[in-house]
């Protein structure tokens, strides 16, 4: 049975640019966020990267441990140890507070860190339908109802973007763009959509639309 999708993503938290990139070039394709799998540890799904004052940094929401070897992704529920709310918001504060559209946007994204979403699917969705929104970026997705196979979907990249070990990923290539720490750092690609967003504001959408390049077809 051939897919209904044309893109296969995991959920994720803020998720990398690169992530958006696909997002932006699947036209009027539908996009499946895999609902049907099992949790995977040190990936996107809990965990996103920003460029703060003393480098490259990671926000990672704890999630409770299951009994289980293997909890579905809809079932992993959020951790209430440690304040993370807090200290995501503070980090974001710290680190694109000078940025020029920090005040322009906070406000829409506080009230997804202040409500206490019981699941890390929930919380990950309505974030990532408020960051659709405000970059004004369209597209049409829904969750998978059943397992795709590994292998057997040309544009499956459920798991191919990973912080660690990447996939080869031809198509894209980012562009740079103006970033608060790009002086002491230099540019630092394919950090999370927050980093784009808050350092370029309308012109994120720029910035998505040329870091793709079209696949050769041999």
């Amino acid at each position: 049975m051939q897919s209904p999708f044309s893109l296969l993503l995991s959920t994720a938290y803020a998720p990398p640019v690169s992530y958006f990139t696909k997002l932006y070039h699947v036209g009027e394709g539908l996009v499946g966020i895999e609902a049907e799998e099992n949790y995977i540890k040190q990936t996107y799904r809990n965990r996103c990267h920003i460029l703060g004052p003393n480098g490259l940094q990671a926000l990672t929401i704890p999630v409770e441990q299951s009994p289980s070897l293997k909890t579905p992704i809809r079932e992993v529920r959020l951790s209430e140890h440690g304040s993370w709310r807090h200290l995501h918001l503070q980090a974001l504060c710290t680190a694109y507070g000078a940025s020029p559209f920090y005040e322009y946007y906070i406000d829409d994204l506080l009230p997804i860190y202040e409500r206490r979403y019981r699941y890390l699917w929930d919380f990950n969705e309505a974030l990532f339908t408020q960051l659709l929104r405000l970059l004004h970026l369209e597209v049409s997705w829904q969750e998978t109802e059943t397992f795709t196979p590994l292998g057997s979907h040309p544009e499956d990249w459920r798991y191919g973007l990973r912080p660690k070990h990447p996939a080869p990923d031809p198509s894209f290539v980012p562009r740079p763009y103006h970033q608060v720490y790009r002086d002491r750092f230099g540019f630092v690609p394919d950090l999370s959509i927050l980093d784009l967003l808050f350092d370029m504001g309308p012109e994120a959408l720029l910035i998505l639309r040329d870091s793709y390049v079209c696949p050769t077809i041999p």
